[in-house]
């Protein structure tokens, strides 16, 4: 039996690889880069939308196409859609890959403990301050 795999971008708390183990993820070929064109907005949950002239830092992951699917099954982010994206990676290289993403108009709500989640592990990512303070502000 072949498995097939995607090239996910991660930007949540799903770019955590302890997190995706637990789940039973097995992610390859992981390297930290960033998504032109999306900005990273926090409600009850994460979600990248299209912003002009904005970034968003992640994880570029190379996971089986069954574990998205499972991934992306559970109650809290059923909803996220799959859309294209192009990630830049630290090489200045740039890769096809699918971002899940929450519709804006199902964005609501506030989690400050998210937020918090979310600034601890991109601060050990070492992601830019910038985007450390655009974190905070949630």
């Amino acid at each position: 039996m072949v498995t097939t795999t995607e090239s996910v971008f991660f930007y949540g708390l799903f770019m955590d690889e302890s997190i995706l183990a637990s789940k039973g993820v097995r992610p390859r070929n992981s390297v930290i880069g960033f998504v032109d064109g999306f900005s990273l907005h926090i409600g009850k949950r994460a979600t990248l939308l299209p912003e002009e002239n904005s970034r968003a830092y992640g994880v570029l992951m190379e996971i089986a196409h069954d574990d998205v699917e499972m991934l992306y099954a559970e109650e809290s982010v059923a909803d996220y859609v799959a859309e294209p994206v192009i990630a830049t990676l630290p090489d200045g290289s740039r890769v096809s890959a699918v971002s899940y993403n929450l519709p804006a108009a199902k964005l609501s709500g506030t989690n400050p403990e998210y937020a918090l989640a979310l600034l601890e592990l991109a601060a050990r990512l070492e992601f830019p301050e910038s985007y450390l303070e655009h974190i905070r502000n949630f």
